[in-house]
């Protein structure tokens, strides 16, 4: 049920299939207020020379990879790119590139080809050709610190050990001050080496849970760039929490 890298997400399950694509979740009497509320806090400029937003996935190129717990922000960019109706079909500054627009908004979808551990090279790149804000570079990233299918997402904060994520640092001056979607996949079981874990493909039952899981992050995503990143958080977060404590 995975995904090529760039191609088509036609094959992922029903509940993913059946998403409309996003409208503006305000119904105005005329457009400025749309406007007005993807230009929110975190919403990206002004007019038209807004800047767009970028969602970058991290995750390994080619077949050997696919399905595997490590590659879920290719996954979550999958998603994103066939619900906003936008194909992956540039290649630029190493990364696989789609442009196109949540309501009113531009958004660029990324996914670094460098392999993992070289993610910056590409990311780096990117931020500084496109002149994007640090706070509309939106990284999204699998955590082994976080149970499965949980999401987190965050203003800014560490590498916390992820090597894709210390490279982007790395690459952007040493800068932590840009968002993060962490995506759960768990503790290795027993004494497996987490290196060899995050190589491991994801169970039918797992990826049916992850389905759901990406579902919810690209709502999160079109959230944060209609409404703003706190209102995104907080949809993510809070509602997480409530679901892990029932």
């Amino acid at each position: 049920m995975r995904l090529l890298p760039g191609a088509s997400a036609s094959r992922l399950p029903s509940p993913l299939l059946s998403l409309p694509r996003i409208r503006p979740r305000c119904v105005p009497a005329s457009s400025s207020a749309c406007r007005a509320a993807s230009s929110s806090p975190g919403g990206g400029g002004d007019g038209g020379a807004r800047k767009p937003w970028l969602f970058v996935g991290l995750g390994n190129p080619g077949k050997v990879y696919q399905g595997t717990r490590h590659n879920v922000g290719f996954e979550m960019i999958d998603v994103i790119a066939e619900a906003e109706g936008i194909s992956l079909s540039s290649m630029q500054f190493k990364a696989m590139v789609g442009k196109g627009r949540i309501g009113d908004a531009p958004i660029m979808l990324a996914k670094p080809q460098t392999f993992m551990n070289a993610s910056g090279e590409s990311v780096g790149q990117l931020v500084s050709y496109f002149k994007i804000p640090l706070n509309q570079v939106v990284v999204m990233y699998d955590d082994l610190d976080l149970p499965f299918a949980k999401l987190r997402l965050l203003p800014k904060g560490g590498h916390g050990g992820h090597n894709g994520m210390r490279s982007i640092v790395n690459h952007l001056k040493q800068s932590r001050d840009f968002p993060r979607l962490r995506i759960g996949i768990g503790r290795p079981p027993g004494k497996m080496d987490p290196a060899n874990f995050v190589l491991r493909p994801f169970t039918k039952k797992e990826q049916e849970e992850l389905d759901f899981t990406f579902h919810r992050g690209l709502e999160a995503v079109r959230i944060m760039v209609l409404e703003g990143f706190n209102k995104s958080a907080t949809y993510v977060n809070t509602a997480q929490s409530e679901m892990l404590n029932r």
